[in-house]
């Protein structure tokens, strides 16, 4: 008999803890969903530096040139407010604005649209309709519009935003694009990655009113009186004040990010982060897809089918080192989790991305991002805007001086009743008059006026403006501004194509803010249109069999940005080329009417439809008269005719 207690293994080892970011933060309670709000705060006012920086390159861009903060004599005041103390009125000339416009003009001018290429070529008609149902997504977002106002975004603060969802909205599901506010907008600020590749928190802050956010997010009438209940106190500023403070996370100084000025909105924080957890990455030898399964699925759809699979093989006589089987390798995986969080740190909705890209649904854009730092193409320019508001507002104050002079008094001639003070107002008034008592050998008043405006502003003026035009490559060509006398149309051509050199990158930039946003579009649409919807979308016009139809969803794809379909230049080339093979007798009539964009090409491809059906069934065609029919068939070898007939049929 043993001198030792034996005790059982499972007693004396330690229990492996299970990987699983999601059930150990469940252990804080309450305290979880407030240290994940904390955490968003704490991203939110990270970018404050940001989120000044944009609102100065804003106020520059619509106007606001003289908001500035300086400090006169230990007192803070605008620039405008300092130039209004010195007598003078903050003039001003937006030459920025007109910048915006001409960068945002040439990227119209592009006139692209992205489009669907299938990697395999046997793919190609499935690409074709995923071109096609992107266009009609974009068409039903507008996003041209959308588009333009997001690369104004970009030039203005250097960051592009969107929000891609499926959802019901005006009466009708689909996939929409929605503006998002860089102001409202947080992300894990050591990101450092210019693709965004290395984002693993991410998210906004909106208003909405109590009814929408219950229409969100209640699913059965308790979470209606819940969520009446959470936001009965999410407008008083103190609440929410004590309610953070007493975990000992908050500074109190600042609680915009929880609190809402409308007391007609709730707030709503919605929070995307990567959660960790530990799975089984598979390789499935048989049919060659990559899959992922939970742990507790192991047994399940990893040894249940490579025993299944080795007992199939001997019935078949397969060798057993010649059985494709599911490989699978123990991972932890990183995948994106929402949270969509009150004021007060309760979570109204969570789970894991329900999106086929398995991403967060954002797409963004910084630009250029090194070193995780973000310069836009406005700010590059605010110092000759300021400089030439400074020399415009510096001629005026001068051309006002020289044009009234300096008055000299003589004090013996100030008359009774009236300081030196009030002889100098009364001379400032257009139309003043001015009592002196002229005294023998006194001189008289004297206006002295010199022309002091010609001192280099003008020249100093036109080499900011020259300066504007050099840092921002946007030169006059560009703005439409006729050449000089002489000049020849290749060199002004020239100068046009350089200043769009000089724009290129940027402009390339955010066409691959478009790509990306493209992307998650085709993904969202493979996901949520269903096969009845594409049929409705795509229409007889497709070239590809409705039984491939559930294909689509699978098929995988590149995104290209190339000209659009609908530019006036790309129709006139598609129908010169259909012209060209019309008349070497490669198509019919009818195809060059199916695939051009001719403006009476409808009608007319109807209407010998129409005939061709006629002539099919024996009729007389509409437009021709009988009698015209009879005379012709009895003066014409009606067999021969039909021959005729017949292999223009065929063909």
């Amino acid at each position: 008999m043993a001198r030792y207690k034996l005790h059982r293994l499972s007693e004396v080892s330690a229990k492996r803890k299970k990987i699983d970011s999601i059930a150990e933060t469940h252990n804080f309670g309450y305290r979880k969903e407030f240290h994940l709000l904390m955490q968003a705060q704490q991203y939110f006012d990270n970018m404050y530096q940001y989120r000044k920086d944009r609102a100065r390159c804003k106020n520059y861009t619509y106007g606001k040139q003289w908001n500035d903060i300086i400090t006169v004599d230990g007192k803070q005041m605008t620039e405008e407010e300092y130039i209004k103390m010195q007598g003078s009125i903050p003039l001003k000339t937006n030459l920025i604005r007109r910048l915006v416009r001409n960068v945002i003009g040439l990227w119209r001018s592009q006139d692209k649209e992205p489009t669907c290429v299938a990697r395999d070529r046997k793919e190609m008609k499935l690409g074709e309709t995923l071109s096609t149902l992107l266009q009609y997504n974009w068409k039903v977002n507008r996003n041209s519009e959308v588009n333009a106002r997001t690369m104004e975004e970009f030039l203005i603060s250097g960051l592009a935003i969107q929000r891609k969802v499926c959802m019901w909205k005006n009466e009708r599901y689909d996939c929409y694009t929605l503006p998002v506010q860089p102001d409202a907008f947080f992300i894990n600020t050591d990101m450092k990655d210019y693709r965004g590749w290395d984002t693993n928190f991410i998210g906004e802050v909106y208003d909405m009113d109590i009814m929408t956010a219950c229409s969100l997010y209640a699913k059965k009438p308790e979470d209606y009186t819940k969520l009446r209940e959470i936001y009965k106190n999410c407008h008083d500023r103190g609440y929410l004040t004590e309610y953070c403070g007493q975990f000992g996370y908050y500074d109190q100084r600042n609680i915009d990010f929880l609190f809402t000025a409308d007391p007609n909105m709730c707030r709503v924080i919605e929070i995307w982060r990567k959660e960790y957890k530990e799975r089984y990455r598979c390789h499935d030898y048989n049919t060659g897809k990559f899959f992922k399964i939970e742990v507790e699925d192991y047994e399940a759809m990893v040894s249940s089918v490579n025993k299944q699979r080795l007992i199939d093989a001997k019935q078949f006589g397969i060798p057993e080192d010649e059985v494709p089987l599911i490989k699978a390798e123990w991972f932890i995986d990183d995948y994106w989790y929402y949270y969509i969080m009150a004021p007060t740190g309760e979570v109204l909705d969570e789970g894991e991305s329900p999106y086929q890209h398995k991403s967060h649904p954002y797409v963004f854009k910084a630009y250029p991002f090194i070193d995780g730092e973000i310069h836009s193409f406005v700010a590059d320019v605010i110092d000759q805007q300021r400089y030439t508001n400074r020399l415009i507002v510096l001629y005026d104050w001068i051309m006002r001086a020289s044009a009234k002079g300096v008055l000299l008094f003589p004090e013996d001639c100030l008359p009774d009743g009236m300081s030196i003070d009030d002889v100098a107002d009364e001379w400032g008034r257009f139309n003043g008059v001015i009592a002196i008592k002229a005294k023998p050998g006194v001189a008289l008043p004297q206006q002295i006026a010199n022309n002091s405006t010609n001192i280099g502003i003008s020249e100093l003026l036109n080499l900011q403006l020259k300066f504007f035009e050099d840092i921002s490559g946007v030169n006059g060509a560009l703005q439409g501004k006729p050449g000089y006398s002489n000049m020849s149309g290749t060199l002004y051509e020239q100068q046009t194509q350089n200043a769009a050199t000089s724009l290129l990158d940027i402009l390339e930039s955010f066409s691959d803010f478009c790509i990306d946003a493209a992307y998650k579009d085709v993904k969202n649409i493979q996901q949520f249109y269903d096969k009845e919807m594409i049929i409705n979308i795509v229409g007889d016009g497709a070239s590809l069999d409705f039984k491939d139809l559930d294909r689509v969803h699978d098929v995988e794809f590149d995104i290209n940005i190339i000209q659009s379909t609908a530019s006036p230049t790309y129709k006139e080339r598609q129908n010169q080329f259909l012209m060209e093979i019309w008349k070497a007798g490669q198509i019919s009539l009818q195809q060059m009417l199916q695939h051009g964009n001719f403006p009476f090409g409808d009608d007319l491809l109807q209407s010998l439809q129409s005939q061709q059906e006629q002539i099919q069934s024996g009729r007389v065609p509409s437009g021709v008269s009988p009698e015209l029919m009879q005379q012709a068939q009895q003066g014409a070898d009606m067999e021969a005719v039909n021959r005729a007939y017949g292999m223009l049929r065929a063909a």
